[in-house]
């Protein structure tokens, strides 16, 4: 899989799908959630709330993801993932690691070839940006998947910074 870098918008990305760092009970919030709802309109709101009456009614767990549609996004589907909220435990990574590998195993049950995520957990969740993009970029290198291209989208040149610099110092686990 290509992993490739840019600095922008999430909700402006022409791919197949794209991942929304959600809350558990996949309401619009502040950041990318919140972002993605709004560009997207009331279908993906609608179509969340289904899935949590239908699936999970304690809501999304962290680490896990399911799929929506994308509104009026240019995008074809939402994949939606809890990140961890970050409190400096082994476990964190693993959750993040997880949201990662989730969406990808949900864009292979899609057939989406291309996947754009965001910075997960960084925001309000307060992950360390360079240890979550380790994980992300480790996450990516290492899934076994057939969607061919993961853009991370990033909205500051200092998280752009960071993921560039854990791609570049990638070395197997």
């Amino acid at each position: 899989m290509d992993i490739e870098f840019t600095l922008g918008d999430i909700t402006q990305q022409s791919v197949d799908a794209l991942v929304n760092a959600a809350n558990s009970q996949l309401q619009p919030g502040a950041g990318v959630a919140g972002a993605i709802h709004a560009a997207g309109g009331p279908s993906i709101y609608d179509e969340c709330q289904g899935v949590l009456r239908e699936s999970y009614p304690q809501g999304l767990p962290p680490g896990q993801a399911v799929a929506t549609n994308a509104g009026l996004l240019p995008a074809r589907w939402v994949i939606h993932t809890v990140g961890p909220i970050y409190k400096g435990r082994p476990e964190d990574a693993e959750v993040l690691r997880a949201c990662h590998v989730s969406c990808l195993a949900v864009a292979d049950e899609l057939g989406a070839e291309t996947v754009a995520f965001p910075a997960i957990s960084t925001g309000v969740y307060g992950y360390p940006v360079d240890a979550a993009a380790e994980v992300a970029v480790d996450a990516l290198r290492t899934a076994d998947t057939r969607v061919s291209t993961a853009t991370l989208v990033l909205f500051d040149e200092r998280t752009l910074d960071a993921y560039r610099d854990a791609h570049r110092g990638w070395t197997p686990g």
